[in-house]
């Protein structure tokens, strides 16, 4: 039987193949690459959030809306459940890849896009309501803040469901070679990475507002 239709059968061939035929982990080298892409997103975002520590004082709200009127804890709440359960989902592909079961990377991936998507509709929701009411970025540099950082996540979030997207038709057109399972691995940790920024938006903006 052909390397590739072993790699259709079980995904982890497709690791093993490559290293059998390689001198280096090509995967691993890969992945290594993309942390480095990772971590200057992180700093674009460690710049976001330091912004949003100097703009969020009430010197800077301009007599505009304060975070009490922007933001809605048990709204946002919703929003993060559906992402931690996009993240659950994805995490249960990445479990049925090592075992081998490309069925049960489908459902995985299929489950991540649904509530991946269903977040991405109550951040849209949340701040087309926000602008509905009059409160839009120019108002004040706290606003400005506040919906750049929630706008840049919001647009990372549409780059992994598309990319999730692309990844069931190369599934589907090459099974689990060894680029479309480091390009699942990536994405992995593209996907984690934003629930983990998330946890930073829902802690310091909503929470921190409320309190504040």
């Amino acid at each position: 039987m052909s390397a590739s239709a072993n790699e259709m059968i079980d995904p982890q061939r497709a690791v093993l193949w490559d290293r059998g035929h390689h001198s280096h982990d090509v995967i691993g080298t890969r992945t290594f690459g993309f942390w480095l892409y990772m971590l200057s997103d992180a700093m674009i975002y460690a710049a976001l959030f330091a912004s949003y520590g100097v703009l969020g004082h009430a010197v800077n709200m301009a007599g505009g809306p304060t975070p009490a009127d922007v933001i809605r804890p048990g709204y946002a709440f919703g929003e993060t459940f559906a992402l931690f359960t996009s993240v659950l989902s994805y995490g249960y592909a990445m479990v049925a890849l090592r075992s081998g079961n490309a069925s049960g990377v489908l459902r995985g991936i299929v489950g991540a896009m649904i509530f991946g998507i269903v977040f991405l509709g109550l951040v849209s929701h949340d701040i087309g309501h926000l602008f509905s009411a009059g409160i839009t970025p120019e108002r004040s540099g706290y606003l400005s803040i506040f919906f750049t950082l929630v706008i840049y996540h919001a647009l990372h979030i549409v780059v992994g469901l598309l990319w999730m997207l692309v990844m069931l038709v190369q599934m589907a057109r090459e099974g689990f070679s060894s680029n479309v399972v480091y390009r699942l691995i990536n994405l992995k940790l593209f996907w984690h990475f934003q629930s983990v920024v998330w946890v930073f938006v829902f802690v310091f903006v909503y929470l921190q507002g409320v309190i504040a």
